[in-house]
């Protein structure tokens, strides 16, 4: 709803922080699964919002913010909440797995640039673009937060005719009702 991108995000959820009060915030949408990890068509629950993207590169690779000293690139979702939505996923019949969800400012478009993020997250199960942003919103007001993707397509190679967006609006709009009962 706040639009694109993790600054969006961010700007999005805490305009809407300020108006109300909220006990957990939830970034819910598509995103691209990692090969192995979460296939196209089912759902991840991030145990962590991590921004892959901030930080800077060097001659010997990409040192993430976090590394150089410039403070966390990571907010950690509230794990009992996690397992607790995605077992209540898995009841339903929805394939879901839990893991590390990267925010990236750029989708992942070759097998090159899918392979180096896999290399330095292996817990990563999916990419998006705004889980970081809204994460980072909610902490700075004390709130918990939580990403929830439905797979539209693989990381790696970009291939839109072989995406599959409504199936994953389909697994996304089943699993907002099992959201609600959880929280």
């Amino acid at each position: 709803a706040a639009g694109a991108g993790t600054a969006a995000a961010a700007a999005g959820t805490a305009a809407a922080l300020a108006a109300g009060s909220y006990g957990c915030v939830v970034s819910a949408g598509i995103g691209g699964g990692f090969p192995g990890r979460a296939p196209v068509g089912s759902l991840v629950v991030a145990s962590e919002m991590l921004d892959a993207a901030l930080g800077a590169e060097t001659p010997e690779g990409f040192r993430s913010a976090a590394e150089l000293g410039f403070g966390s690139v990571s907010v950690p979702a509230p794990g009992g909440t996690v397992q607790a939505l995605a077992a209540a996923l898995a009841a339903a019949g929805l394939t879901v797995s839990t893991g590390t969800v990267l925010t990236v400012s750029t989708a992942t478009g070759t097998a090159g640039t899918a392979a180096a993020l896999a290399a330095r997250h292996p817990e990563a199960a999916a990419e998006a673009m705004e889980g970081h942003g809204v994460a980072v919103a909610a902490q700075a007001l004390g709130i918990a937060a939580l990403e929830l993707r439905a797979i539209s397509n693989p990381v790696g190679p970009r291939d839109r005719a072989a995406w599959k967006i409504n199936e994953a609006l389909d697994a996304l709009a089943a699993a907002a009702a099992i959201l609600r009962e959880v929280l």
